[in-house]
């Protein structure tokens, strides 16, 4: 698996730093959570949206998802989700800054990005049905690590394909491959 696809096997609580695992406690969950709900707010006190709230779960794969709801936020979920893209991007980076070690946030805007969840893994399972059907590889579109991370997750225990990204920079994509035998 190539190092950059390591994040679509990573799993719930279990976190590397290098070649050693971590284990997070509630508590230290907690101080987690608390920073990156704090660097959200700060971000967000430079737009004009009113009053939000924001609230915190645990995903499905152990991630950290922080939900904003509010009147009025598109501003924050931009073209193609580019502005909520970068948004998470800021509030992952200072969160690992200040914890030290890398933990799966999540920042969404009333559901969306669970909206585009279920889009993309729809997209990915069709697209595996088409790679075994034709028995040839197919290529998704160019997708934000995000996004590559849920088809990866999305295609992981089906026995009949198997997945990598490939290409650099921006048109880095996934290639679903139909499984030998």
């Amino acid at each position: 698996m190539p190092q950059e696809d390591f994040a679509a096997a990573e799993a719930s609580e279990s976190l590397t730093n290098g070649n050693e695992e971590l284990e997070v406690t509630d508590e230290e969950l907690d101080a987690i959570a608390d920073t990156a709900i704090g660097a959200l707010q700060d971000i967000l006190k430079h737009f004009d949206i009113g009053e939000v709230t924001i609230d915190e779960y645990e995903g499905d794969e152990g991630e950290l998802i922080l939900d904003i709801t509010g009147s009025d936020l598109a501003v924050l979920i931009g073209r193609h989700g580019k502005t909520l893209d970068a948004l998470q991007f800021l509030v992952s980076a200072i969160t690992v800054r200040k914890i030290g070690y890398r933990y799966p946030v999540v920042v969404d805007v009333e559901g969306y990005k669970g909206r585009q969840r279920e889009k993309l893994e729809n997209i990915a399972r069709s697209k595996a049905d088409y790679a075994v059907n034709r028995g040839h590889s197919v290529s998704l579109r160019p997708m934000s690590p995000y996004e590559r991370r849920i088809v990866h997750i999305a295609l992981r225990d089906d026995e009949r394909v198997y997945t990598e990204s490939e290409g650099e920079g921006p048109s880095r994509h996934i290639v679903i491959f139909p499984a030998e035998g």
